[in-house]
């Protein structure tokens, strides 16, 4: 019923159109706001329409691809979802702010996997999008346009269909939106009569959202204003409390926590943290820059000292909507996911239910047994610290709160990207 309902839906949105004829269908798609001068596709009745959509995610740490495949087996019969192709690049687009034609290179390879996966026949007629986040959002603005500009280039030489707003970034409110259009459209919550719905918390590399749908009008109240969006769909208008941290992404909290966050001097110093082994050294790279990095090998480390350092960075920074004292329902992914799959805390394969004291239990065993885990990253304790304070000291949920770790949901990856290629064929009316 679920994927009956998303496809009826898709249908609505791509305006999939067919006039009938004794012997054919002709199969004429129109996507709202953009050039449907697309040719017409004449078909026997009995014959399956196969039709795609792509949506690259440039994000800070990577560039994916999301190859939408949808058949629709007979005129009368709802489309139905076949797969998502998904595939991805390090590092991502803003790693390249000084050599933007590198950028375009990636974007340029990317490419050659989607038409590997779209058939010939269909280049023409398949839509191609990109959207940056934080990553780019993070730049110098004439640095971020350079590397959009070599993008654009990149898809104009390209055989796909381009729409005008192809490429662009998107905002951090709306990436937190979408999120949670994607994973509570695959869920089933936006169409059943029971009006419940799911939070997702989205963990990047550069920036974190929270969204969710209060219970409470007091939530929505003594919200800031900018955390309070609306959007209109099925009819319906949806009042959130959204927000995206720029800068309280995972990689980016590293930076803040080592205090090298727009710091100068870069050629010359050495950050350090008790968050990281005592004889650890390194160069680490993000965002095109190299930092030099170390543990306090003369001094302690440990859960205790890293979480001191790491609530600088969440403290005063974070709002706490007071409904997450309650028993909200809320799936987590990105890092959320991956660091739980590395440290143990879940399944890799299969994601699962966590509650938030577990990962407080997995940063302390991470932290004070640091030898433990040599092979998975120098920098898991910082990481799994971090994600500990941010939930407990930045959201404010309570140590029993269940959070849902996902990296699919019903096959298809849990981001913002399905949810963006719905806002593209058919705004929601985002304000």
């Amino acid at each position: 019923m679920a994927l009956k309902t998303l496809f009826l839906w898709i249908i609505f949105l791509w305006g999939v159109s067919g006039d009938y004829a004794p012997e054919a269908v002709q199969y004429n798609m129109e996507f709202p706001g953009m050039d449907n001068n697309l040719p017409i596709v004449t078909r026997p009745a009995n014959a399956s329409r196969i039709f795609y959509g792509v949506m690259f995610d440039a994000g800070s740490t990577g560039t994916r691809i999301h190859v939408y495949t949808f058949i629709q087996k007979a005129r009368d019969e709802l489309p139905v979802l076949d797969n998502e192709m998904f595939q991805s690049l390090k590092p991502g687009l803003s790693a390249y702010a000084d050599a933007p034609e590198k950028g375009g290179d990636t974007v340029r390879r990317l490419l050659k996997v989607v038409k590997r996966t779209v058939p010939r026949v269909e280049w023409k007629r398949t839509p191609v999008m990109l959207r940056a986040t934080a990553g780019l959002r993070l730049l110098p603005e004439e640095k971020a346009q350079a590397l959009l500009q070599q993008v654009q280039q990149v898809f104009d030489e390209s055989p796909f269909f381009i729409p005008k707003d192809s490429v662009g970034i998107m905002d951090g409110t709306n990436e937190g939106i979408l999120a949670w259009v994607t994973v509570n459209f695959l869920t089933g919550h936006l169409y059943s009569n029971s009006k419940q719905t799911v939070g997702t918390l989205d963990l990047g590399g550069g920036s974190t959202q929270i969204t969710f749908l209060p219970k409470s009008k007091k939530t929505i109240e003594v919200a800031p204003a900018d955390y309070v969006a609306k959007f209109d769909m099925f009819n319906t208008t949806y009042k959130l409390y959204t927000h995206s941290y720029l800068g309280n992404g995972l990689k980016a909290a590293r930076l803040a926590t080592l205090g090298a966050l727009g710091a100068e001097g870069l050629q010359w110093r050495v950050f350090t943290s008790s968050c990281l082994p005592k004889k650890f050294s390194t160069n680490w790279t993000f965002g095109g820059i190299t930092y030099q990095v170390s543990g306090v090998e003369a001094g302690t480390s440990g859960f205790k000292l890293c979480y001191e350092e790491v609530l600088k960075v969440v403290k005063g920074v974070v709002h706490q909507p007071m409904e997450l004292k309650g028993d909200s329902v809320f799936y987590a992914f990105s890092y959320y996911f991956d660091r739980a799959v590395d440290t143990g805390l879940i399944d890799g394969s299969q994601g699962g239910a966590v509650e938030v004291r577990d990962f407080k239990k997995r940063a302390k065993d991470v932290c004070n047994k640091m030898a433990k885990y040599p092979t998975v990253s120098p920098f898991l304790c910082m990481d799994m610290t971090y994600i500990t304070c941010l939930l407990k000291e930045g959201f404010g949920f309570k140590e029993n709160t269940v959070l849902q770790l996902t990296k699919k949901v019903k096959d298809v990856e849990a981001s913002w990207a399905l949810g963006a290629t719905f806002d593209h064929f058919h705004k929601l009316n985002i304000h």
